[in-house]
């Protein structure tokens, strides 16, 4: 059994003078899940059309399951799985009806009680006979993911499949995912710019900016690498010259927010510090260890403004 389900290499795409891809390479496991993360425009669908063969790349290749996507393309796309942009119903119809018609256009035959067990791991079993346009967003997006797992996929591919819920609705499309990922051992290719979301459901990020993926790393590392800088939050009543003091004693790097002074240093070294601002008579209300979140360290990695990101 072949390991990594996804392997791209070195894929490069332009339109005319705008390079949307550039040099691109990872790789994705049996049973893993895989987040793409970017701003918009940095080449997260591109990359996704390629994959799924709706565009062809300019160099570089791509195999799923061993097979080459442009030299064996029915071959490479047979277990493949995918949801780009966003899922597409008959809405008059009911899901199931839906569900039957997608089977349909399948080569290998695909009964209804195996159309059923998908509809059960997906929790569409109540409302599956009901049409499609009483659905909600998040029901929609669980019927699209029952039609991406009609053939028995091992590589699941989805385009922002979270967009647009409420937080109920992504919870429940979080477990979904994570549940056929590790059961079926699926390997599941999310692209999303909603980076706290992406830091709960996958277990390896890329962080892709430009058309260039600038750091691939497993989630635990991306927590690893955040727990190793502390940042020190003080609430204090006068925080301009509580900075002042704390610069000019450690020579260090502070930040002033509203009322509080936001300092790096090791956790340890906060009775020192709080000593010297009660000996200037600065009252302090809160201290507190802070960690760096995925999206500080995204913003970081690509150099983006916030105000690019959800």
């Amino acid at each position: 059994m072949i390991k990594n389900v996804l392997v791209v290499n070195d894929i490069k795409k332009s339109y005319k003078e705008r390079v949307a891809l550039d040099s691109t390479s990872f790789s994705i496991s049996r049973g893993e899940i895989f987040g793409l993360i970017g701003p918009n425009g940095a080449g997260k669908t591109t990359l996704l059309k390629l994959i799924t063969g709706l565009a062809k790349s300019d160099q570089g290749t791509i195999e799923i399951n061993g097979y080459d996507i442009e030299k064996s393309f029915v071959n490479a796309i047979e277990e493949v799985g995918a949801i780009i942009e966003e899922p597409r119903f008959y809405e008059r119809l009911s899901g199931l009806s839906n569900l039957k018609f997608f089977a349909s256009l399948y080569k290998k035959p695909i009964s209804q009680q195996e159309i059923l067990s998908i509809v059960k791991l997906v929790g569409l079993e109540k409302r599956i006979n009901d049409k499609v346009k009483t659905y909600s967003l998040g029901m929609k997006q669980r019927l699209g993911i029952a039609q991406a797992l009609l053939n028995s996929p091992s590589l699941l591919i989805l385009d922002e499949p979270t967009n647009g819920l409420d937080p109920y609705g992504i919870t429940e499309i979080r477990s979904l995912l994570q549940s056929i990922s590790k059961e079926r051992q699926i390997a599941i290719l999310i692209s999303s710019h909603i980076l706290a979301e992406m830091e709960k459901i996958c277990d390896t990020i890329a962080i892709i900016n430009n058309g260039k993926i600038v750091e691939t790393k497993k989630v635990h590392d991306f927590e690893s690498l955040a727990n190793e800088t502390e940042r020190i939050s003080i609430k204090v009543d006068y925080p301009n010259y509580a900075a002042k003091l704390i610069k000019d004693k450690y020579n260090i790097k502070i930040n002033v927010v509203a009322n509080k002074v936001i300092l790096n240093i090791k956790e340890q070294s906060i009775p020192a510090v709080i000593k010297l601002l009660i000996s200037k008579n600065i009252s302090i209300f809160e201290t507190k260890v802070e960690k760096k979140t995925l999206e500080e360290i995204f913003i970081e990695t690509v150099g983006v403004n916030k105000t690019s990101i959800d």
